[in-house]
């Protein structure tokens, strides 16, 4: 058996992570016949000689526990692996890492739509209700660190397992079980939408999923088959729904979920026997769903769709469902990561194809909740205080909504309070709000410049889907980019796929056309700032969309932001001047 080097655990209901290293001893295999045995003896070393348990089993395991379950044959992974430790130590939750991953390998639509037609065409028949039909993604291997830390941020049941020739990089928000004493828990997801573009479309999908029929159905289904399985080594009358569709936040989708839980006195090993794998990554009923999806994937899952986590001296252990997880093979220098989702009579084959990607997105340069901090940056002055205040509050609590920061409005207001004490003059205030709702406030003297601002047009267009425009963080990547582009002395203008004029890297444009002020709208892909914001609301300006084509016919440009106000603004260079702007 391959070292096993450590294991890295979230635990969100200690609200920490945990890691396991130098093991005693290792204990896996790669033969179905002996994954019960090793998983007995691992339970017992746990049991006699109080060590802790740290490792996974993959999904091809399962004929293990129930030999009528069917899998494809076992992959290069083991079938388990498990580190004994003489304790756990405190471990680090990832840190922000965009952009590590890149080359990954896309869904091929024809392939998977043929796969979809062949289990709509089985529930037509009556073999299965729904099959969980799931799809591999490949690209070269990165660093196991650099991976997590670009996925995992925010994930609830996240882990990190690295050996000698592989390393897992799970960014799973499910719990499969968790045993505490005599209490056994799991929380089946089932149901997904995708996070909208901004805070309204956001808000929409989450309540479209929350009253989706469609995707009720199938959380109840795979609720009522945990209910069974639980059932199984459930004292009489102890299982029991605790909640049903709960609709959870993460980075790039919404997800219903449901909690089971009962009183049992089984074994991990029975409780395997009974529970694994879990419902809602296998489809109903669970056998013939099995069957379908050796027939209609093209290779193993190995860890993907298993389990990763631990078990602890006193009858406690808790196991994720290994989604969003990634295997890299370290001697080929690759790595695959499993996507999928559940196929009902009823599914539409685009939009499968589409929650398809909606889920992988975690893997491309879409920022996610521990890699940034909000920020709001304010004037002030002791006159009048913070310019825009209520404005900047309001943009501020939206963006906290929408990537599930915590948020105290009079927390960040004595915040800024406390920081400017004492000050005096015209100051810049920045403001930073942590994911867990800590602000941090610093302020500078404030110059302020009547020149007109000289503009250079953007080498490349931004994507206005790319929700880091809407939303002004620390992540300015977008920003940093396009600045290459400018002199000291210039500010450098943006414009969209579509070809039309968004902002500059630091404020808003305004426009005069027929003697009219216009912004260009939202959906164009800029930041809605807190000036833009309250002339809008005042009716002062209002929305147009403006082709770089057309700068030349407006008759005056300016610049707006909350910090510096109004300012006159020149064309980008190699362009001609407005009519009025002299």
């Amino acid at each position: 058996m391959t070292m096993l080097n450590y294991v890295l655990v979230a635990r969100p209901e200690w609200g920490d992570w945990v890691q396991f290293q130098d093991p005693l001893d290792v204990l896996g295999t790669h033969r179905i016949d002996e994954v019960v045995n090793v998983l007995t003896e691992v339970e017992r070393r746990v049991r006699s000689d109080g060590v802790y348990a740290a490792g996974f089993v993959s999904y091809e395991a399962a004929s293990a526990f129930d030999p009528a379950l069917s899998t494809a044959l076992p992959g290069r992974l083991p079938l388990l692996c498990f580190g004994l430790f003489e304790r756990p130590l405190p471990g680090a939750a990832p840190l922000a890492d965009v952009g590590c991953a890149s080359g990954w390998s896309r869904p091929s639509s024809p392939d998977y739509y043929r796969a979809l037609a062949c289990i709509k065409s089985n529930i037509a028949v009556g073999n299965v209700y729904q099959v969980n039909h799931t799809i591999r993604l490949r690209a070269p291997s990165v660093s196991a660190h650099s991976l997590f830390n670009h996925i995992a941020n925010g994930a609830a049941y996240g882990a990190l397992v690295d050996a000698d020739d592989y390393a897992l990089v799970c960014a799973s928000p499910e719990l499969f079980f968790r045993l505490d004493g005599e209490r056994l828990t799991s929380r089946p997801m089932k149901g997904t939408a995708s996070r909208g573009f901004n805070t309204k479309e956001d808000s929409a999908r989450r309540d479209w999923l929350a009253g989706s029929e469609k995707n009720r159905a199938e959380n109840l289904m795979i609720t009522d088959m945990v209910r069974n399985d639980m059932g199984k080594v459930a004292r009489v009358g102890s299982v029991r729904v605790g909640s049903l569709f709960e609709v959870e936040q993460h980075p790039t989708v919404w997800q219903m979920t449901s909690t089971v839980s009962a009183d049992t006195d089984a074994s991990i090993v029975e409780i395997f026997r009974a529970m694994f794998p879990g419902a809602s990554i296998t489809g109903a009923p669970k056998r013939a769903s099995m069957e379908q999806i050796v027939v209609l994937e093209d290779s193993p899952r190995e860890i993907y769709t298993g389990c990763i986590g631990y078990l602890a001296p006193g009858r406690q252990a808790q196991f994720n469902i290994a989604i969003r997880t990634a295997w890299i093979d370290k001697p080929a220098s690759c790595m695959s990561y499993g996507v999928g989702g559940g196929i009902v009579w009823d599914s539409r084959p685009d939009e499968e194809l589409e929650e398809l990607v909606s889920k992988s997105k975690v893997l491309g340069d879409d920022i996610s909740a521990d890699g940034f901090e909000l920020l709001e940056t304010m004037r002030w002055t002791p006159e009048r205080g913070i310019y825009n205040e209520a404005w900047h509050l309001e943009r501020l609590q939206r963006s906290a909504s929408y990537f599930g920061f915590a948020y105290d409005r009079e927390r960040a207001i004595r915040a800024v309070e406390d920081a400017l004490c004492g000050a005096d003059g015209c100051r810049r205030v920045r403001m930073l709000l942590r994911p867990d709702g800590s602000v941090a406030v610093t302020h500078d003297v404030l110059r302020l410049n009547s020149a007109t601002q000289e503009l250079v047009l953007a080498e490349t267009p931004v994507d206005a889907n790319d929700v880091r425009l809407l939303h002004k963080t620390t992540d300015r990547a977008v920003y940093e980019r396009a600045d290459r582009a400018a002199l000291p002395h210039q500010e450098v203008l943006l414009y969209n796929t579509d070809g039309n004029v968004t902002e500059s890297t630091i404020a808003n444009l305004v426009y005069r056309h027929d003697g009219k002020l216009y912004t260009p709208p939202e959906p164009d892909g800029l930041l809605p700032g807190t000036m833009r914001a309250r002339l809008l609301h005042e009716g002062r300006i209002g929305e147009r969309s403006l082709a770089v084509n057309d700068l030349a016919r407006v008759e005056r440009l300016y610049l707006i932001n909350s910090l510096r106000g109004w300012r006159r603004a020149s064309l980008p260079v190699g362009l001609a001047q407005p009519s009025g702007s002299h």
